[in-house]
């Protein structure tokens, strides 16, 4: 008999799509799965992904889960879950739900493992576990953790060494409640954080260490529905000449820095795909790009086709496509001049761009029959199957 297991993601889109992913990845090994979804959705892009998915995967069950938030209806979740059959054998929650398992692993009702999905890097868990702990003497400033390169202080934000700081205190709560799950799957691989997955495998960041799960990275899934395609201005352009610009669905920046970064950008002479967002927190965009860019700095960048600027581009998950983030909570409006210099030395730094292709090829490796990650899942896969 296969394992049946429930998926339940937190709210937003980098949230929602890993776990589509390890849904469809799982249910590819012939596992039964369960994706419980949050109602309402915060977003018109959550709805529509998650319609399109369970469109393309009628096998994987569609369960509603009525909240407002996660937290607070801990105690809806084992009537529902008991109602599941089979039996589920395990939930996967989000590692922003990691506190929950207190709740549920004393609930008689239910007798089942429980593994967390980290939507973040194993480094940046690796920070987190550690959080519980970390004091910081006046003199210090570098911080060395276990299976992590030595880093600067003034890299951390703030908010972090503040206990009293809500984001702070929910991030201690859940990395508390880590030791108590079967195990945390990344979407990353062992090649690319071999330090840090060993460091974190090993016991060497936190006492009664759960299994550490490398899987990633994450396939694409198929789906069916509306979605919009690659634009043929891409189609149009030299292969690897293209800077890709994005800060994801949760990242919205001032209208001064988003017109330095529309000057730099075009200072730099460099092709460019800007994929850009003026709205925090998943929210549907209404303001035109002629209001956001200037009517000057948007007929300049038409007239040049040096660069193409979309709004909203939902096609940019389905295509695989990584946002990369030019810091976290910094404030300071960074210059065009500033802007450009940085990409004139992203795209003419040969050994960058060696290294990015040698991080693809390590990646599609990990993915292939024998790599690192087809076999974490299979090892996922038979521990799910002991609680059958």
């Amino acid at each position: 008999m296969e394992p049946h297991v429930a998926l339940l993601p937190s709210a937003g889109m980098g949230h929602l799509m890993p776990f589509l992913r390890l849904a469809a990845m799982l249910a590819s090994r012939n596992c039964k799965v369960t994706l419980l979804t949050a109602q309402p959705t915060v977003s018109t892009a959550e709805s529509n992904h998650l319609n399109s998915f369970f469109a393309a995967h009628p096998h994987i069950q569609r369960l509603d889960f009525h909240f407002e938030a996660i937290i607070c209806s801990v105690h809806l979740l084992p009537p529902l879950l008991s109602s599941l059959s089979p039996p589920i054998s395990a939930l996967f929650l989000d590692i922003d739900a990691a506190t929950c398992v207190d709740q549920l692993a004393d609930d008689p009702s239910l007798s089942i493992s429980y593994y967390i999905l980290s939507t973040t890097s194993a480094r940046f868990f690796s920070l987190i576990t550690h959080l519980p702990h970390l004091t910081l003497e006046g003199s210090c400033k570098y911080l060395q953790l276990p299976g992590l390169p030595s880093f600067s202080i003034s890299n951390i934000p703030p908010p972090l060494f503040n206990p009293e700081n809500l984001f702070t205190t929910q991030l201690i709560s859940n990395a508390r409640a880590i030791s108590k799950v079967k195990g945390v799957v990344f979407n990353t691989f062992h090649w690319f954080e071999a330090e840090t997955i060993e460091a974190l495998n090993n016991g060497k960041t936190m006492i009664n260490h759960p299994h550490i799960l490398p899987l990633g990275p994450f396939k694409s899934y198929e789906s069916i529905g509306d979605h919009t395609s690659l634009p043929d201005w891409l189609d149009e352009q030299p292969a690897k000449s293209v800077v890709f610009v994005s800060f994801g669905s949760r990242t919205a920046m001032s209208k001064d820095q988003i017109k330095e970064l529309g000057e730099g950008l075009l200072k730099s002479k460099q092709k460019f795909f800007w994929v850009l967002k003026s709205v925090k927190v998943d929210k549907v965009e209404e303001t035109g790009l002629a209001e956001l860019l200037g009517s000057s700095l948007l007929e300049r960048i038409k007239e040049k086709r040096q660069g193409l600027v979309v709004k909203g581009w939902e096609g940019l998950v389905d295509e695989g496509l990584w946002p990369k983030h030019w810091g976290w909570l910094g404030e300071r409006l960074l210059k065009s001049e500033e802007i450009e210099e940085k990409i004139e030395e992203l795209m003419q730094d040969h050994k960058f761009r060696s290294m990015a292709q040698k991080v693809g090829e390590e990646a599609t490796q990990a993915q292939e029959i024998g790599g690192t990650s087809y076999k974490g899942l299979g090892q996922i896969i038979e521990m799910l199957k002991l609680k059958v």
